[in-house]
């Protein structure tokens, strides 16, 4: 009979073989071929399976053999059930942990924020949040906000540990943690965090220290929960659209990137990688993002001027790079403009350092049939050393 140790560390020698794609990646060298996976849109899925002919629970993860999968503690501020508010066939509207009022339409393929509670700097500077090594959150099952309600709406997610125990047989597994920013979007509202930033820059300044050291004990809590058992971590915090910042990157600098800072050396002090995802054009601060350390950056959207092999030539191995193939070339259809999008972006991945995903997720505008086609490009063309023929590029 094993030991506990050797049941709770042995994994099959084909997630083995992922882990070591992944940490080569990140580390900035060649494993055996370029990592890939992405973040899928349930209309995709249902989409894929139908035109794949693939059973009703048919799992692209799975079936493709993907190469990291990402989890969902529960971080909402309050540990709570959603209340519901309004529920028939066609939608559900929920006041969650993060005492925010959603509209979840099920045939939309994202939510609405109607309102928050938290609505004045006032209410923000004397919101008290729950315990973020609460086991609640990391070992039994219950409502949170972004597990439940998002591109779908489930109650009651899983205990976030069994589901990490589940996936990793099969795949590298990472947690997660939002930053400040994305805090902020869910507790206060976008509109809301932009204003009091230009009114009340200090006394806001103030609320970011504090949510940002709840977050940063929900990545020691997570780590510590999860004993041993992640891969790596990803950090969300959107803090752009397609042109540039939200504010300015001074504030940032002064107020978010000490956290984001603190979480990636805590996940680093536990030899755990981090994926940083941020949506948006954030050349502002691209630089304090290697600076950080952080080990790959995510999700490099295309249609925000995000370019993974100019980044690559102008950073090299500063950082790592996630993501940048150009959904909108997908959602055409067009083998050749797919070819040359993935094999041109290829190009990043020379000497490591580059997964392979789209610009931000797989949408539903994407057949079942691209998405087939684009995973057997990365597989030919994203085996060391790289051969990318006419698209080959100098880095």
């Amino acid at each position: 009979m094993q030991s506990n140790v050797e049941t709770k560390y042995t994994r099959p020698e084909n997630t083995l073989k992922k882990l070591e794609r992944m940490n080569k990646a990140l580390s900035h060298q060649e494993p055996d071929r370029v990592p890939i996976s992405d973040f899928f849109w349930g209309g995709f899925l249902k989409r894929w399976r139908k035109e794949l002919n693939l059973p009703d629970d048919a799992d692209p993860y799975y079936y493709y053999d993907l190469d990291w999968i990402v989890t969902f503690p529960n971080m909402d501020p309050k540990i709570q059930s959603f209340e519901t508010l309004k529920e028939d066939e066609e939608e559900v509207i929920v006041r969650t942990g993060f005492r925010t009022t959603m509209r979840k339409k099920f045939d939309f393929p994202m939510p609405e924020f109607m309102s928050w509670e938290n609505d004045t700097i006032e209410k923000l500077e004397s919101f008290e949040f729950d315990d973020p090594y609460d086991r609640r959150r990391y070992f039994e099952a219950g409502d949170n906000q972004i597990a439940g309600v998002g591109d779908g709406f489930e109650r009651n997610s899983p205990p976030w540990v069994e589901t990490v125990k589940r996936l990793r047989k099969d795949f590298p597994v990472f947690g997660s943690v939002i930053e400040v920013s994305e805090c902020l979007t869910r507790l206060i509202g976008q509109e809301n965090t932009l204003f009091w930033i230009g009114m009340y820059p200090d006394r806001l300044g103030a609320c970011i220290n504090r949510i940002g050291q709840f977050y940063l004990d929900i990545t020691k809590a997570q780590i510590e929960a999860a004993d041993g058992l992640l891969d790596g971590m990803v950090i969300w915090g959107d803090v752009a659209y397609d042109k540039t910042m939200f504010f300015d990157p001074e504030y940032w600098r002064t107020y978010f990137k000490p956290w984001v800072k603190a979480m990636t050396d805590v996940c680093h002090e536990n030899n755990i990688p981090v994926i940083y995802h941020g949506c948006g054009n954030t050349k502002l601060i691209f630089d304090d993002f290697a600076e950080i350390g952080i080990d790959a950056y995510n999700p490099l959207e295309v249609k925000a001027g995000m370019d993974a092999v100019d980044l690559k030539r102008k950073y090299g191995n500063k950082i790592g790079y996630c993501g940048n193939s150009d959904i909108q070339v997908w959602e055409k259809g067009d083998k050749e403009l797919i070819r040359k999008e993935v094999l041109r972006k290829l190009n990043a991945a020379k000497g490591g350092g580059f997964i392979f995903q789209s610009d931000h997720s797989v949408t539903s505008g994407v057949s079942g049939h691209t998405y087939d086609y684009i995973v057997k490009l990365v597989r030919e063309y994203g085996k060391y050393p790289l051969r990318l023929g006419e698209f080959d590029e100098e880095i």
